[in-house]
């Protein structure tokens, strides 16, 4: 049974009504989590690498590995920072990190087994697999540059 024309009429001005104040109230709170987020991950790496930073003054020098994890915290650091800005997901960043914490993994087993063996291969080619991902997105980036967002 259809109703009739009035009733969906009065039906779409109910729910044009509704949108009018629930979308702009949905962005808001989304616009608040992303921000309690943001200031959550800034803490946590700040304090991450603050605790990082007396471990190794703690054994009273730093190794290849406890500077690459401050690296990690300084990229980690970086991506907040941009996205507090821009409202962007800076990719790159989350790449060059998976590189330095591969990196580190590398360095690792060579420190404990002390020998080349097909694992460091696999972790080498991750790395390169990684910085071919990382050209192309700065290919993409560049060629197909994003349209400036409404919500800055």
């Amino acid at each position: 049974m259809e109703k009739p024309i009035q009733d969906q009429s009065q039906s779409s001005k109910l729910e044009n009504m509704f949108e009018s104040w629930a979308d702009p109230l949905g962005n808001l709170f989304v616009s608040i989590f992303h921000r309690i987020t943001l200031f959550g991950i800034g803490a946590a790496t700040v304090w991450s690498s603050i605790d990082t930073f007396l471990v190794i003054i703690g054994k009273g020098a730093a190794s290849i590995q406890d500077l690459l994890l401050l690296f990690i915290f300084l990229e980690i650091g970086a991506m907040v920072g941009i996205y507090f800005k821009t409202n962007h997901m800076p990719v790159r960043f989350l790449i060059y990190v998976a590189i330095t914490a591969v990196t580190r993994l590398i360095i690792d087993l060579v420190n404990t087994q002390h020998e080349a063996n097909l694992g460091i291969l696999l972790l080498g080619s991750t790395i390169f697999i990684l910085a071919l991902a990382n050209a192309l997105v700065r290919y993409a980036s560049y060629k197909f540059p994003s349209a400036p967002s409404d919500s800055n």
